[in-house]
């Protein structure tokens, strides 16, 4: 008996588990089913009461509309320059960076460290006014390389706090031995560092330009000719007063997924690697 008490509450413990999970996963990707579903229906299927959970005739007439009737190919255009340049940027300053912090002993190496995750967790609306002066001064309001140096500010700060974690868990043997060779400091970094670290810099220019693409707040404020418009503050244009055109909002929502959802799933093996051995140092 007691035997069997024991199965039925593994059992038990078990459905929670996967009930949990089921939940969760409901929860997480249930607005990505619904924005897909959305994008596949007619107007007058999109308001139809009760809504159907799939569509009674898929359509790719949204698709159609939203990649050869509005401007937003050329948003998608924009938000890829400013994010691959984010990336480049964050990427080369936060490893020049966490390498200074993690391998060069200079006075106040933990102030610097602690001031660079300070950076990171202060909130952006508070960088707006000074951000605005600053690009205003440098005559870079409303252009993508003014947005791609305000987005800096976040993406700069979280890349050197990752990679100092990963350099940090870089043995200094290699140093030594790479020295004792006659290898320079950029001959260090470049040569051993960066090849072992290779996944943690994978994950942490991943992060940085999905941080890139998804931000909203700067792409609004900084940004209003339609020209140099990024896809998030595009997708706010396409909503004319009051009257949302939900089907192309719709497609337009899953065009701006895709990239980040294929970048993730070619660097799976990366980003896996990478949060692996960022969780054991």
């Amino acid at each position: 008996m007691a035997m069997v008490a024991r199965r039925r509450q593994g059992l038990l413990h078990r459905a929670g588990i996967l009930g949990g999970i089921v939940l969760l996963l409901a929860w997480s990707l249930g607005p990505i089913f619904w924005i897909a579903v959305t994008s596949l229906k007619t107007e007058s299927e999109i308001y139809a009461v009760p809504p159907t959970f799939i569509p009674h005739a898929p359509t790719l007439a949204n698709y159609v509309t939203v990649l050869t009737g509005t401007r937003f190919p050329m948003f998608v255009r924009n938000s890829v320059i400013v994010a691959l340049a984010c990336t480049a940027v964050s990427v080369a300053i936060g490893t020049l960076a966490a390498y200074t912090i993690t391998r060069i002993r200079f006075l106040g190496r933990a102030v610097v460290a602690r001031a660079i995750v300070a950076a990171y967790l202060l909130p952006p609306t508070l960088l707006f006014i000074p951000l605005f002066i600053i690009l205003q001064r440098l005559g870079l309001i409303d252009s993508l390389p003014g947005l791609a140096l305000a987005y800096l500010t976040f993406t700069v700060p979280f890349s050197t706090w990752m990679l100092i974690s990963y350099l940090r868990g870089v043995p200094t043997e290699l140093d030594e031995a790479a020295r004792i060779d006659g290898a320079g400091r950029l001959t260090l970094l470049l040569r051993v560092l960066v090849p072992v670290a290779a996944p943690g810099i994978a994950i942490v220019a991943l992060f940085a330009f999905t941080q890139s693409w998804n931000e909203f707040l700067y792409a609004l404020v900084y940004v209003y000719s339609e020209g140099v418009r990024t896809l998030t503050s595009g997708l706010v244009g396409m909503m004319m007063g009051d009257v949302f055109i939900w089907g192309q909002l719709m497609a337009a929502s899953v065009i701006a997924i895709l990239p980040v959802l294929a970048i993730y799933l070619i660097a799976q093996r990366y980003l896996v690697e990478g949060l692996a051995s960022g969780s054991g140092k």
